[in-house]
């Protein structure tokens, strides 16, 4: 099956589809954020066929995610590594893990995060960029932009 491409849709979150929206992709990145960055280590810990694992990885390189770092001359070989576009998909990542946790881990949490700061098993929250406040989707209201589609929030009735 063909994938669609959401390349001329005026949406943010079809835009970071477009990106890292195939199955493997954001598991490669999950995987460069624990610190994995030779191409055999995530074919190893992904157990990905080595030619969509070099796709995967080449889309990511050429987004902007990550970055090709050489470390051998002979034979060539590159480290790869998050750029600052790649590490600010650590939310994205975070909530997806958390949901995982919730919905798809019967037997629990296959990972644990720990603040560095304090020592504390943490989970992220959502809160208000103004007032701190904790907040969830019927919290908030969503409303055109100057970068907007017409399209883009629907209609009431």
């Amino acid at each position: 099956m063909d994938r669609k491409s959401f390349a001329r849709m005026d949406c943010s979150v079809a835009q970071c589809l477009e990106v890292v929206g195939e199955w493997w992709s954001m598991l490669v990145v999950r995987d460069a954020f624990l610190g994995v960055t030779r191409f055999d280590d995530f074919q190893r810990r992904l157990g990905i066929s080595r030619n969509i694992l070099n796709e995967r990885l080449n889309t990511l390189v050429e987004a902007g995610v990550l970055i090709r770092v050489p470390y051998s001359e002979h034979p060539p070989r590159d480290d790869y590594r998050l750029t600052d576009k790649g590490r600010d998909l650590w939310p994205v990542l975070t909530t997806m893990r958390q949901w995982g946790d919730r919905y798809a881990a019967p037997s629990g949490p296959p990972l644990r995060v720990t603040h560095k700061a304090c020592g504390a098993v943490t989970e992220a929250v959502l809160v208000c960029s103004s007032c701190g406040e904790h907040i969830r989707a019927r919290d908030v209201e969503a409303a055109t932009s100057p970068g907007h589609a017409p399209a883009l929030i629907p209609q009431r009735a």
